[in-house]
């Protein structure tokens, strides 16, 4: 189940359990607030959508904290003007946790994820671990016999790369 809400002038989806940052509202921390300019309402497939607002919808949220967004820096330049400001800003935000949706609270589903987190984890095989250890010696004994070979430089290369050095060297002469 989530909805589509104004609040401050900005339009959030939310849903149950969820925390939202908007601009800063003047309520105190642990406060209840109510929500009322609801303008979306989906629930197990089910929308309806308000002209702008659902009449008798709104959505409950406490507040978490009051807090400061990052710093944004501001510089503005002209060129060949010599004008350049360097402004920083940082907005205040105030963190809503969302509690019910029209009134309905959905229910909670932690119960799955704390049988999965009690159960310990299976340990390989013995199977597993040999055939393991065995991939793993195979490798070892591949990279000791990996070595270098030794490079083998002919005679007559050498004399082919001195005749080529002797060509481009220039013929004396008159300048």
């Amino acid at each position: 189940m989530y909805a589509i809400v104004e609040i401050a002038g900005q339009q959030f989806k939310v849903e149950e359990g969820k925390k939202i940052f908007v601009h800063r509202l003047r309520t105190e921390d642990g406060k209840q607030i109510d929500f009322d300019k609801v303008l979306l309402i989906e629930d197990e497939g089910k929308i309806t959508i308000g002209e702008p607002v659902i009449k008798d919808a709104k959505v409950e949220g406490k507040v978490v904290n009051q807090v400061r967004g990052d710093k944004v820096i501001v510089f503005k330049k002209k060129r060949k003007k010599g004008y350049r400001v360097k402004n920083g800003h940082r907005q205040n935000f105030t963190q809503v946790e969302i509690v019910s949706i029209n009134g309905k609270t959905s229910p909670k589903k932690p119960a799955s994820k704390k049988v999965a987190a009690e159960v310990p984890p299976a340990e390989p095989l013995p199977e597993k671990k040999a055939q393991e250890k065995k991939a793993e010696a195979k490798k070892a004994a591949a990279k000791k016999t990996e070595t270098k070979k030794p490079e083998t430089k002919k005679v007559a290369d050498k004399k082919s790369a001195a005749k080529k050095t002797e060509s481009k060297k220039p013929a004396k002469g008159n300048k």
